[in-house]
């Protein structure tokens, strides 16, 4: 039988000794390079933090898999068992040039299942976690269920990139959303934002693309907060091959989709 609790104990210990070893990387040159475009960063320190997580996870759980943004882990193809989904440094970007809005996600799946989910935001020292049945939690304090909010009163996480020019969403659909909500963000790291969904610190987070190590920590906090997640059409998330996200209280998660989504 699986032992969840000592699984849960041994992910919060590492995910904040990845960021004790992050934080002190701020006064250290680091080296970046670039993936698929001059803005996909990645630095030496995204590299070292899922080495760091890969070593640990197959010695102590030997049976799991690891998925990585960095493709340490297991070439994984399904779901079976026990699957760790890692983003070492969500916003990378953030971590260069600010030294802040970044953080640690971590999503423990068997079987396909969320079981347990993990946002460190590192320079505030908040941990955001979610034990699947027990809520969720930043730090020690229980977060209060999400209650229902209406667009007009709303605050909606969203890049300004997707309401202005895209391939994967025509602009005209996410512009009268915008218009409506009382107002925007964008921090630049998807796993903070869908912390401050769970937290209630956002309303809603909306955005056509995404990775299922962006997304898979995140995704379990908000269920386990009361709030919705799916794709834009509704669906299930794929945590395989990842896609576009949409999370909200309860509630607005319908109004958005039957008012403004409609059309994809």
């Amino acid at each position: 039988m699986t032992n969840w609790k000592q699984i849960d104990t041994y992910a919060k210990k590492w995910i904040e000794e990845a960021g004790e070893k992050l934080r002190c990387s701020f006064e250290k040159k680091l080296n970046i390079e670039t993936k698929t475009n001059p803005n996909d960063l990645v630095t030496n320190m995204d590299r070292e933090t899922e080495q760091f997580f890969l070593d640990k996870i197959t010695e102590t759980f030997p049976g799991h898999r690891v998925l990585g943004e960095e493709g340490m882990g297991d070439a994984v193809s399904d779901l079976k068992g026990i699957v760790w989904i890692i983003d070492p440094i969500d916003g990378t970007m953030n971590f260069i040039h600010q030294q802040r809005n970044f953080a640690i996600s971590i999503g423990i799946l068997e079987d396909g299942i969320g079981k347990i989910g993990l946002v460190y935001d590192v320079v505030h020292d908040e941990l955001y976690h979610a034990f699947k049945g027990q809520g969720a939690y930043m730090n020690d304090k229980e977060i209060p269920k999400l209650k229902e909010v209406a667009v007009k009163e709303a605050i909606l996480s969203l890049n300004a990139t997707w309401v202005t020019e895209n391939k994967k969403l025509d602009p005209s659909i996410l512009a009268p959303l915008v218009r409506d909500v009382r107002g925007t963000r964008s921090y630049g790291s998807a796993a903070l934002e869908l912390a401050f969904v769970a937290a209630g610190r956002l309303d809603a987070y909306i955005t056509p693309r995404l990775s299922p190590w962006d997304f898979a920590g995140g995704a379990i906090l908000i269920e386990e907060a009361g709030g919705e997640v799916s794709d834009l059409y509704g669906n299930p998330l794929d945590y395989i091959k990842g896609g576009s996200l949409f999370v909200s209280k309860p509630g607005l998660h319908k109004e958005i989709r039957e008012n403004y989504l409609k059309n994809l």
